[in-house]
């Protein structure tokens, strides 16, 4: 992919026409550029197009001058550079966003593509960067005489990630400055119980104690977490410094051996990602044990599964999660799933819990079981690299969580993302609203302290303009966020006024992005690029992403992950050729870095290996998205291939919905599942079909189904919603028996005629 491309006008109609099909195409899937009618090309837009956007005739005339200057100085080298101009010195945050939209729409009227840059990296601050800086220094050596600049040459030095393991990573765990007690034999060799290869065999050492070392460039005196609790929006930031974090691990990890629990015993963390949750986190991998992630909003029935799944011996928790001043019960939940002994930390310090079990404990008595005088030093137990540290849960298609270990390996994936793809220097500030039940809670962990960062921790919700002033207040260089989050702060404006000039780049994950909701964020930190990113549990990171050294589409991947290779498969389940564009299942080349290589509940070479097609010898991974790769090189996400669904964020079996909506009502004979992309782009929306055991039954109030789905739903996540219901008189199935939810999804997405409501 070369930047220039993008900055070519069109040549003839029939470009130009073909361009805007595949735009419309694009538009009518809930995903990329769409260019309709209402579009005018920039040169068309007049004065008063603006006044009407922006209110303001003296503002819309210096906006049209500035328009036409872009247009005399950059039109002869295509949109793109039009745009880049615009973006960088003349929308600013407090132009309205109808302006914004007005102006990247008409830059890329009639462009015959669908995935127009929105962002174009710049020469100078590219060798700045992480890998800019490193290819400065060692381009010639990695790449020889091919090596051309950092821009140029991004794609080859993924190639060459791929290609020479060794070196690659080698580099990557210098940079991060990745310490062992015993070095690995290598990087990686072939071994027939990996099917991509053994990485660092014989390697020794422990993630979290990386963690707590100081990196070259930083110190003790450091910070390594910057906090605020919601409602203190005008008080100073709080800080914790690596010295005092460590300390702070030291003490829980020799509290938790206090417990005499066998090493590698699993120990649970339900609560919000606070600073206690974080040291809680790293203790527990500091001291030999493996973390068991559950998400705080989990019902009682799932954190029971997941407790039992893991073997949990010990559950860390909060008495309630305070939002909006609002006391909401967590400790109760945990007692109500009959979790193994708990140990239980006040919201409000100076407050006393009250109704513990016999075998609970508070978290005073706990870290009174130390001897303060010792307490600030701990030995790391230092482990072989596949030892367990981590316990997360990710949905299968059977209806139960599959569990995914993590081991000392998936930690240094993590990482390496982050340095790579996020730019994550030292001294950086990380923020990233999540939760140390889904994957990137550890990830924040891992990426931000492993590469000399600080973690940035708001206690209280995203959706709100107090976080919006944290993260100006705590000069966030790196935002990450799920699309949701970002539709709210565009609908509320709760990021009016802020500064968010200091962000270097956006990250994005979890579910399907918005052109528009993203063209906004970009906006807000006068554009500086959102990064996407797509991985999953049980790979530690990312598959496809972007990079600071690639020009970025929205709602688009630029790049597969460094040391990943990525394949679509054809109709027939067999790869095309890697630079086709084309839509299909993707699958990936099995040797990449941190991927699981085990589960606790299920087969692992059933699960991701088991009909899937071989390339170069090896047998590829499964991972059940659909993918497409657009002429452009740029990747897109169409949702799951499988029965898997992702509602805000939140893999979720369609089988585990199924079977409470199948009790909610005798009438109703099955139903089926299905998560359907907006019309406007974002995250799937759960879509309930329902098959009446009787005709009569057709005249059921769907509204009130449809309420009572979603009372029954709270019970497996209260964050779940059912969008929509619909009538149909039986599901499509294959000559097996197996209900095809594929074949309703498509059907759905194109405005079925069923009853609906």
């Amino acid at each position: 992919m070369v930047a220039r491309q993008f900055g070519a006008p069109v040549r003839d109609a029939s470009a130009a026409a073909a361009g805007a099909a595949r735009a419309e195409a694009a538009n009518t899937r809930g995903m990329g550029y769409s260019a309709d009618a209402a579009h005018r090309p920039l040169a068309a837009i007049t004065a008063d197009d603006l006044a009407a956007a922006c209110a303001g005739a003296e503002v819309a005339a210096a906006l049209h001058s500035a328009v036409q200057r872009a247009l005399d100085t950059h039109g002869a080298d295509g949109p793109a550079a039009v745009w880049g101009e615009l973006s960088r010195s003349v929308l600013r945050p407090s132009v309205p966003f109808a302006v914004h939209r007005m102006l990247y729409y008409g830059c890329y009227a009639g462009f015959p593509s669908t995935t127009p840059p929105a962002w174009i990296p710049d020469p100078e601050e590219a060798v700045l960067t992480n890998v800019g800086r490193v290819l400065e220094a060692r381009g010639r050596e990695f790449l020889g005489e091919a090596y051309k600049d950092p821009i140029s040459s991004f794609s080859d030095f993924h190639k060459f990630s791929n290609e020479n393991p060794e070196a690659y990573w080698k580099m990557v765990f210098e940079e991060m400055g990745i310490t062992f007690s015993v070095e690995p034999s290598c990087i990686l060799r072939e071994n027939d119980a990996y099917p991509g290869g053994e990485w660092l065999p014989g390697a020794v050492l422990n993630a979290a104690a990386n963690c707590l070392s100081a990196k070259p460039g930083r110190n003790s005196d450091s910070a390594a977490i910057v906090w605020r609790d919601e409602g203190k929006d005008s008080e100073p930031l709080n800080f914790v410094t690596l010295e005092e974090l460590r300390k702070k691990v030291c003490l829980v990890a020799n509290a938790l051996d206090s417990l005499n629990l066998a090493k590698g015993s699993a120990i649970a963390i339900d609560m919000p990602m606070n600073v206690n949750a974080v040291v809680i986190y790293l203790a527990i991998v500091l001291a030999g044990y493996v973390v068991v992630s559950i998400a705080d909003s989990f019902a009682a029935p799932a954190i029971s599964l997941r407790l039992k799944i893991s073997e949990a011996k010990a559950i860390f928790t909060q008495d309630y999660i305070l939002r909006d001043n609002k006391e909401l019960p967590l400790y109760s939940r945990v007692v109500e799933a009959n979790a193994p002994m708990a140990i239980v930390i006040p919201v409000r310090m100076s407050t006393p819990i009250k109704g513990l079990r016999a075998d609970d404990l508070s978290w005073e008595d706990f870290l009174g079981r130390v001897d303060h005088t010792k307490a600030d030093n701990y030995i790391a137990i230092e482990q072989p690299s596949n030892a367990f540290t981590n316990i997360l849960f990710s949905s299968g298609t059977t209806g139960e969580p599959k569990a995914i270990p993590w081991t000392h390996l998936t930690p240094l994936k993590a990482a390496a993302d982050g340095w790579c793809h996020m730019d994550i220097r030292r001294g950086d500030v990380v923020a990233w609203p999540t939760n140390l039940g889904w994957m990137m809670g550890p990830w924040l962990v891992y990426a931000s302290l492993l590469n000399g960062a600080s973690m940035a921790l708001y206690n209280g919700s995203p959706n709100s303009s107090g976080f919006a002033k944290f993260v100006q207040d705590a000069k966030v260089t790196m935002l990450g966020l799920v699309p949701s989050i970002g539709r709210t702060w565009k609908s509320t404006d709760c990021t009016a006024g802020v500064d968010w000039s200091i962000i270097r780049c956006f990250s994005s994950s979890g579910e399907a992005s918005s052109v528009d909701d993203y063209l906004w964020l970009m906006g807000r930190a006068c554009y500086k690029p959102v990064i996407e990113y797509c991985g999953g549990t049980e790979i530690g990171g990312g598959f496809v992403t972007g990079s600071l050294l690639q020009p970025q589409a929205l709602s688009a991947f630029s790049t597969p992950a460094m040391g990943c290779n990525l394949f679509i498969l054809d109709n027939n389940g067999n790869p095309l050729p890697q630079d086709s564009a084309d839509t299909g299942e993707l699958a990936l080349d099995p040797t990449f870095l941190g991927s699981s290589t085990t589960l606790l509940n299920a087969d692992h070479h059933e699960v991701y290996f088991s009909g899937m097609p071989e390339w170069n010898g090896k047998v590829l991974r499964r991972h059940g998205d659909e993918f497409e790769r657009t002429a452009e090189g740029y990747y897109r996400a169409h949702g799951r291939a499988d029965d898997t669904m992702n509602l805000g964020g939140i893999k979720v079996s369609s089988i585990e919905i199924e079977r409470i909506c199948n009790r909610v009502n005798d009438d109703i004979l099955e139903t089926a599942a299905i998560g359907v992309p907006p019309l406007g782009g974002g995250p799937d929306q759960l879509t309930v079909a329902v098959v009446f055991k009787g005709q009569s039954s057709q005249s059921e109030d769907l509204n009130q189904l449809k309420l009572a789905f979603n009372t029954a739903l709270k019970k497996l996540n209260p964050l779940f919603k059912v969008s929509s219901v619909v009538v149909v008189p039986s599901l499509p199935r294959t000559a097996s028996n197996k209900v095809m939810r594929r074949v309703l999804r498509k059907e759905f997405t194109q405005q079925p005629k069923h009853s609906k409501i």
